[in-house]
């Protein structure tokens, strides 16, 4: 075995593989149509469970699949087709849709559980890279990918051909996300155990800031005051308060810019003239993650906390929800 190579040589050939595997890629996007777009509506409109079946590679990357759409709303589970001839075809119903990979469409495993599937009234989706193999020729839908170069000198070993069927299925996976309208809370609640689900998952007293660090400024005083509170507490906005300390309104960036653009001479406004009435807010026994529903909804980036009588006991920002700390000097 050679080990002299040079530098330049193991480079090359580390580049000459991703070159390899990016055409395909490229072919494999031109090859994109109708029956992609068929594909997603099946997909969206499926009433079971996806099963996602394959082999060797093919079958690393169709638990990756399955695992994609599970954690983004799709319910999923990979099917072994080995095991499937021996009585995994139990968990397979009408209800469901199955994905078939197979680089050449010729799997014997896959294709001796394909007559089982169309007994049992299951629609299969098959990702292949010939529409005419004996898979594809039985599919209800075929995605090819186009003739597959695979990376190695021989073109032998699973390289182009995984990442060509694990690509489509993460555009298959995200695409149907974004049609079924999955939104970040959503994927929050499938992920508790992340960084970002756990803590959406805690209360909203959880996250809140309180105290010195909720910015204020009373009704009575000019816009400077309240852009000097902005600038101090570094969140954006400043709440505003009555004589009693109760929330009555809101002033952001986007207030300051508006008044620009109009003209105004900003800092000799009252803050009463200016600011946003009644801003939204939020119980401090809901969720995180309804917070960030209701700001999604909204195109806010901050919620309120009061107590009883109006006034503010916190406030809940967009970062304080995402893990993104604030650094304001307090004075």
């Amino acid at each position: 075995m050679k080990t002299n190579f040079s530098e330049r040589k193991i480079l090359t050939a580390a580049k000459r593989v991703i070159d390899i595997e990016v055409s395909n890629l490229l072919r494999a996007k031109k090859h994109l149509g109708s029956e992609f777009v068929k594909a997603i509506r099946m997909l969206a409109s499926c009433k079971g469970k996806v099963i996602v079946t394959g082999i060797g590679k093919s079958g690393i990357i169709g638990r990756k699949i399955s695992a994609t759409l599970a954690s983004t709303g799709t319910p999923s589970t990979f099917l072994h087709p080995g095991e499937a001839i021996h009585g995994d075809l139990g968990m397979v119903c009408g209800s469901d849709v199955v994905v078939a990979i197979s680089n050449s469409g010729e799997t014997d495993e896959i294709l001796k559980i394909v007559p089982s599937l169309k007994k049992i009234g299951t629609p299969i989706i098959s990702i292949t890279s010939d529409a005419r193999s004996s898979l594809g020729l039985q599919s209800t839908i075929v995605l090819n990918t186009g003739t597959i170069q695979e990376a190695d000198p021989f073109s032998l070993i699973p390289s182009s051909s995984a990442t060509t069927a694990l690509v489509l299925g993460d555009a298959m996976a995200i695409t149907l996300l974004s049609v079924k309208g999955f939104q970040r809370q959503d994927y929050a609640f499938y992920h508790p155990g992340g960084n970002l689900g756990r803590r959406l998952m805690l209360k909203v007293k959880d996250v809140m800031q309180t105290g010195k660090k909720i910015p204020v400024v009373d009704s009575e005083r000019t816009m400077e005051d309240a852009i000097i509170e902005i600038n101090r507490k570094n969140l954006g906005f400043t709440l505003v308060t009555d004589r009693k300390s109760r929330v009555i309104g809101i002033i952001t960036d986007g207030d300051l810019r508006r008044l620009l653009a109009k003209k105004k001479n900003v800092f000799s406004c009252k803050v009463l003239e200016c600011m946003t009435p009644n801003p939204l807010g939020i119980e401090e026994e809901k969720l995180a993650v309804q917070a960030l529903a209701i700001m999604e909804e909204k195109e806010i980036t901050c919620l309120v906390i009061r107590d009883k009588i109006g006034k503010a006991k916190g406030i809940v920002h967009l970062h304080d929800l995402l893990g993104k700390r604030h650094f304001s000097q307090e004075f």
